[in-house]
């Protein structure tokens, strides 16, 4: 099942947020034409490289995976003919998702309000750092930064630490989310109505969706959000606390799993204890309570606690390490890693959408495109003859895997 089969997106955008959104659409069958510079995204030059040993040619692994099931049309938006034949794809275009710093679209003729005109039914997407209004609607926008200001980095790590990043790029990777679900609630309401979209989505608001129940908290208390190391403000004992052999992860949250809890460690006592009784007194008395598991768990190995307490119900797993996770038999059960083979790299892997619609077979896919892969077919389909795809190449106007111009 492709529900979005049909549906052709035009992708102005680079890195991480935007090339995250169109590859999930992209893997729910639309046709995806990421436009590109001449140099393409930057993430093909981001280390570490997957390199082609046959011409010395590398594309970074960031770029790989965020960029499956596209076109790649590589052209100078610089050039007025360049700009004309992007807003020619426009015309035919269902989506279009841009990433530029304010005010680019509009020196490109690719705003809003510009292809509207000759496109009203189409949804535009435009995805920002800091948003398109305000005074900060000019500055640059990237993951790190926005961990930054708004709060997260400074609410990361172990009381009394220095800020911390989180290394997933959690508010790109979320924008990107967010990006794609407003772009399918347009596309509902286009299929009721007729009518097309204008959505914004930016960084700043995603960090800010991000720290909801941390703020709500923060109102009622009138402090800022603490550092809580691997545990849980509002629940106790709910962290990483170290077996015989190794770190491994209790999460009680709830007073049945304490109940639960407190019977398979074989100190039922506990449960009925005043200072225990609910998770508000375990969290009133947080530094007791976590003294006590830290101390039990000590007596067993990680293979023991994970066993012994999840027969019991109650959730426990070690700290893995990502490649840990790859050969658990719940990924290879859930099939998220798929392999495809890749024209310049041979056979790689990738993490599939994790969405999976029944019947459908997450591992077909369009490995990602060389640059300007798909330059040349995209303008025959736009009615150019090969006559002016050579002098496009010639004046550098576009340009293909094998001719730079």
């Amino acid at each position: 099942m492709k529900p979005l089969t049909g549906i052709r997106v035009v992708d102005m955008t680079k890195v991480v947020a935007g090339p995250l959104c169109t590859q999930y659409l992209g893997d729910m069958g639309a046709e995806i034409i990421k436009i590109e510079p001449p140099q393409g995204d930057d993430t093909r030059r981001w280390p570490p490289f997957h390199e082609d040993e046959g011409n010395g040619d590398r594309t970074g692994t960031v770029f790989l995976s965020m960029n499956r099931n596209k076109r790649s049309f590589a052209v100078d938006l610089k050039t007025a003919e360049g700009q004309s034949i992007v807003q020619q794809l426009i015309q035919s275009a269902d989506v279009v998702v841009e990433s530029y710093a304010t005010g680019v679209t509009e020196r490109l003729g690719v705003d809003y309000e510009t292809v509207r005109k000759v496109n009203p039914g189409l949804i535009y997407c435009s995805i920002s750092g800091f948003g398109r209004n305000g005074p900060m609607k000019n500055a640059k926008g990237y993951d790190l930064i926005l961990q930054a200001y708004s709060g997260i980095m400074a609410m990361t790590g172990v009381p009394g630490g220095p800020p911390i990043r989180t290394p997933l790029s959690p508010i790109d990777q979320a924008t990107g989310l967010n990006a794609q679900n407003g772009i399918l609630a347009a596309l509902f309401h286009r299929e009721r109505t007729g009518e097309g979209a204008y959505l914004e989505v930016s960084l700043f608001e995603t960090a800010l969706a991000l720290l909801a129940f941390n703020l709500q908290r923060s109102w009622r208390r009138g402090t800022p959000p603490e550092k809580s190391g691997t545990g849980h403000e509002s629940l106790c004992p709910y962290e990483v606390f170290q077996a015989s052999n190794g770190d491994v992860l209790i999460g009680i949250a709830n007073d049945s799993l304490w109940q639960k809890y407190c019977e398979a460690v074989e100190r039922p006592e506990l449960a009925s204890e005043a200072r225990f009784l609910t998770n508000a007194d375990r969290v009133r008395n947080r530094k007791e309570t976590n003294g006590l598991v830290r101390e039990i768990t000590r007596s067993r190995t990680i293979e023991e606690w994970v066993a012994a307490l999840n027969a019991a119900g109650v959730p426990c797993v070690p700290v893995n390490t990502a490649l840990d996770v790859l050969r658990s038999p719940q990924t290879a059960a859930l099939g998220m890693v798929i392999n495809y083979d890749h024209p310049q790299f041979g056979e790689l892997k990738a993490i599939a959408n994790p969405v999976h619609f029944a019947g459908d077979d997450r591992g077909d896919v369009n490995p990602p495109p060389a640059l300007g892969q798909d330059t040349s077919a995209i303008l025959r389909d736009l009615g150019r003859d090969q006559a002016e795809i050579d002098r496009l190449i010639d004046t550098k106007v576009v340009s293909t895997p094998d001719r730079r111009g």
